[in-house]
């Protein structure tokens, strides 16, 4: 049965599980050293010893069946995701100030991108929308999928998105082989999508060799409820306890009534739900329900906890949310939505990152790059700036090269 914790004896929550990366990244660095090293040969050795790859190449053809239904789930949930990552773009320009000075930027697309796509307990489609159609949008042409196990749907999507190359393939190897690129897998700029914790210590240990999104850790939901459906908030709970024996799901509420309501809720939909066998533990060991004074005591604590996903029954709690992944206001907006259909990305920063950065967006797959122009007023205008900064760093020639076009 879930916790039920008094705010004051709640604070371990903010202390999150630390996620043994220190092991893993013992485990995996061979595995980054071989493939960089080995290439294809490596390569192969290890998705035959890790995911039963029985063929000569792991680059495998970009095709599958998808049934009407599903298709059209697909078609919904892509033009969504679409339309938000559009909107997540910076834009080019360029302005004009009345000292001479031309500023602006320019956006430029990565050349390739890398998407992991898990397929363990649950394959995950969606995933692959959620990586591949933001570098689409800004305007990626390589699109490179790793997935050691694909499904009939994800090869389906993969080819009706147009994908350009698509390996079997998982695991620290599968991140080596993207990050340094062999005969068979180009190296990309940008690896993203979770997986389990030896993809996240792989990524890393190579973030520096090309980019990354975020190091990925258990997901987790925190909702924030005064009043409620009892039912509507256990099953949103349960939506994210199913993923993972890890995963967390937390409840912060006023209402005692409510509390116990949902506690009830929970036990009764655990009892018909077919993923229990991973629901009921995540529940029972990482779940709580949190009695806290106040809405405000509430923001607070979520604050601290930069929730990957924040659910706010009172959206008018909106502007005091300083961190969080992703946030669902109101009742009608449940965490599953945005896990597959109403637009924003799923592939969201976890374990506190959230204080650092949101979720995974086409701005992830493109350059803004500076530009500027000045008139020989402008310069001169800030020759005396510039070149006083100059010589206190010591650096003449700097100074020199301004005062220059001066006098020429």
């Amino acid at each position: 049965m879930i916790r039920t914790l008094e705010h004051k004896d709640a604070r371990s929550l903010v202390t999150r599980k630390t996620q043994k990366l220190d092991e893993a990244e013992r485990i995996v660095a061979p595995i980054l050293h071989d493939v960089r090293t080995r290439g294809d040969e490596a390569l192969l050795e290890y998705a035959r010893k890790f995911d039963r790859f029985e063929g000569t190449s792991v680059r495998i053809p970009v095709a599958g069946n998808l049934s009407k239904q599903f298709m059209n789930a697909v078609e919904v949930a892509a033009t969504n995701i679409r339309e938000y990552a559009r909107l997540q773009l910076p834009v080019e320009k360029m302005v004009e100030y009345p000292d001479g000075r031309r500023l602006g930027q320019i956006v430029r697309p990565l050349d390739s991108m890398g998407a992991y796509t898990p397929a363990g307990r649950y394959p995950l489609p969606s995933t692959l929308l959620m990586n591949v159609i933001p570098a689409q949008e800004a305007g990626v042409k390589t699109t490179c999928v790793a997935c050691p196990h694909p499904s009939p749907e994800i090869l389906g999507i993969a080819e009706w998105l147009g994908v350009t190359h698509f390996f079997q393939m998982g695991g620290a190897q599968a991140i080596a082989a993207l990050a340094y690129g062999t005969a068979t897998v180009p190296r990309v700029d940008r690896i993203v999508g979770p997986g389990n914790i030896y993809v996240a210590a792989a990524k890393k240990l190579i973030a520096g060799e090309t980019g990354i999104d975020f190091v990925a850790g258990p997901t987790e939901i925190v909702i924030i409820a005064a009043e409620g459906n009892p039912r509507w908030i256990a099953a949103d709970m349960l939506a994210q306890a199913e993923h993972d024996l890890d995963a967390s799901a937390i409840l912060l509420t006023t209402s005692r009534s409510l509390a116990e309501a949902v506690s009830a809720e929970l036990e009764k939909q655990l009892a018909v739900l077919p993923t229990s066998n991973v629901a009921r533990p995540s529940i029972d060991n990482n779940g709580a329900i949190v009695i806290v004074e106040s809405m405000d005591q509430a923001v607070e604590f979520s604050n601290d906890l930069a929730p990957e996903h924040l659910a706010l029954h009172d959206a008018s709690l909106l502007g005091s949310i300083q961190n969080a992944g992703s946030v669902f206001l109101g009742p009608s907006s449940p965490e599953a939505a945005g896990d597959y259909a109403s637009g924003p990305n799923h592939v969201l920063p976890t374990s506190g990152q959230a204080r650092l950065r949101g979720g995974l967006s086409a701005a992830d797959f493109v350059k803004v790059v500076s530009v500027q122009e000045m008139t020989r007023e402008a310069l001169a205008n800030l020759t005396p700036a510039i070149t006083t900064l100059a010589r206190a760093e010591g650096l003449e020639a700097h100074a020199r090269s301004v005062e220059a076009r001066q006098h020429d």
